[in-house]
């Protein structure tokens, strides 16, 4: 009677072998993200910020692994660009144009993940709108989230609705949501986490969004610190489009959340009060940064002791990029460099050489499809971007893309709705609102102050790149009169969420 309970045993075990060495052969994915982090605010990058406001843990995830020069978004704005992270897909495929829910009926990240074994997980900011999928565990800020006394909808206590926001909120008293998104992370890891299996663990801060509420240990961090202007700070350019005259994104400037009698919209921002609110706001987003910094060092050193680190893959990005007062702006959504280019480091023990930079044109759109090769999933063939990881093992790829299309649908909000191309050296804008065009020569005018779309001498060029926008524009299928006002989604949880904003704008 023994024998043939040994013998099943056995043969238990032999079976279990192979998928035992798998999942010890793939590796551990920790994918971490803030909100509106700008490339120049990481001292790793460079520029005018590095010594008086330096990022020493996340200079050390780019010292033991690589750092790509020239990452940029598809569409510069919270839930889009998370959307074409989830999905693999540009806007206009994956439904999400503006601030409408994913429709999570579609094929996602997560889900691939889970399918393939790992055990997923989530934390912080989601911001897609509706209920995760994909996840064996969540815990999530409902909408933006506060930065103090965070609250979070944990998994379980989700709405019927669908609708993320709705669910049971669980405060967390006394906590910033830099700190406490952080502590989460960790407790998942120590109580949760299945030793037998690969991870695949989303950690996402919410800072450094507006409006930039620092923990208050920071209150006194660069508070006798000059910093640093941009050359731009009171440069909006020669020839710049006028329909940015209609931004409300000046710094010193008046929010688009205010109404303004026509003498208030039209006065004159002074260049002593640009210079006070520069310095103000620079020193609570640099105050929010060095939280995030802190915390990723404290999940560094965790992945250290814990004997993690050997085998997990560390991507640290940002959903956008921000602008810290180029031009006179802050916020995003522009396809200007400032809001168009993030940051993107990723450590991979073993694989990626320490150190090492990368100057190809990278995408968010290529994340999914990075990620699911690690993870040895096969790449679905409805993906948009490319993975990276020929790129991160070093090697030269000749058919790079030379050249990626970008648009960004709102007409109405803070910033005229365009659509462009980036090449490595020229970027050509046309805002569809206003038919007007914008041209910059990158190599010989990084700081874009001079458009050179009415510039006889660049007629050709620019005609040539006219060309190569319309190419891609058609080649991804992307309609210049579909401005996302009705996604294709027939999702009913994304109708109520678009009726609800459009009842919102009528009571404005």
């Amino acid at each position: 009677m023994k024998r043939p309970l040994l013998t099943f045993t056995i043969l238990l075990a032999l079976l279990a072998t192979p998928l035992l060495a798998e999942n010890e052969k793939r590796p551990n994915i920790l994918f971490i993200m803030s909100d509106d982090h700008a490339a120049h605010a990481i001292s790793a990058y460079g520029g005018r910020l590095a010594e008086v406001a330096p990022t020493p843990h996340l200079d050390r995830l780019a010292s033991e692994g690589m750092r790509f020069a020239n990452a940029f978004v598809t569409n510069s704005i919270c839930t889009p660009s998370r959307a074409v992270i989830w999905t693999g897909k540009y806007s206009h495929v994956n439904g999400v144009y503006k601030f409408t829910g994913l429709d999570q009926s579609q094929p996602t990240l997560p889900k691939y993940m889970q399918a393939h074994g790992y055990q997923t997980g989530f934390v912080g900011k989601y911001h897609l709108h509706t209920n995760p999928v994909g996840f064996e565990h969540w815990s999530i800020l409902p909408g933006q989230g506060k930065y103090h006394d965070t609250a979070f909808v944990e998994m379980g206590d989700e709405h019927a609705s669908g609708v993320v926001r709705q669910g049971k909120q669980t405060p967390n008293p006394g906590w910033h949501s830099t700190d406490i998104i952080t502590k989460k992370a960790m407790d998942w890891f120590e109580d949760v986490r299945d030793p037998d299996r690969p991870f695949f663990y989303m950690l996402h801060y919410k800072a450094p969004h507006d409006l930039w509420e620092h923990a208050h240990r920071y209150n006194d961090y660069l508070a006798d610190v000059e910093i640093p202007e941009p050359e731009t700070l009171f440069d909006h350019g020669s020839g710049r489009s006028p329909a940015l005259d209609q931004s409300t994104q000046e710094i010193g400037g008046r929010s688009h959340h205010t109404q303004f009698t026509p003498e208030i919209k039209d006065m004159p921002i002074s260049d002593a009060k640009r210079r006070s609110v520069y310095q103000e706001y620079m020193k609570r987003y640099l105050r929010c940064v060095k939280g995030i910094d802190d915390n990723i060092g404290k999940v560094l050193d965790y992945l250290d002791t814990s004997g993690l680190a050997e085998n997990t893959v560390v991507i640290y990005t940002s959903d956008q990029g921000f602008f810290l007062g180029e031009h006179g702006l802050y916020d995003k959504r522009l396809i200007h460099e400032p809001s168009l280019r993030i940051p993107l480091i990723v450590r991979w023990p073993g694989v990626i050489e320490a150190g090492t930079v990368n100057f190809d044109l990278t995408l968010n759109l290529d994340y999914p499809e990075t990620l699911l090769d690690i993870a040895g999933h096969p790449i679905p063939e409805d993906m948009q971007g490319c993975s990276l990881t020929p790129l991160l093992r070093g090697e030269f790829v000749p058919d790079w893309r030379q050249s990626f299309y970008y648009r960004y649908y709102y007409s109405h909000f803070d910033t005229p709705s365009h659509y462009g191309l980036r090449t490595q050296n020229e970027k050509l804008v046309y805002y569809d609102t206003r038919d007007e065009w914008e041209l910059y020569d990158l190599r010989n005018d990084p700081t874009e102050v001079s458009n050179l779309a009415s510039n006889p001498e660049w007629s050709d060029k620019m005609a040539a790149l006219q060309e190569e926008l319309y190419s891609l524009q058609s080649s991804l299928g992307d309609d210049p009169a579909d401005n996302g006002d009705n996604p294709r989604t027939g999702n009913p949880t994304l109708d109520k969420l678009e009726a609800e904003r459009a009842a919102r704008r009528a009571r404005q």
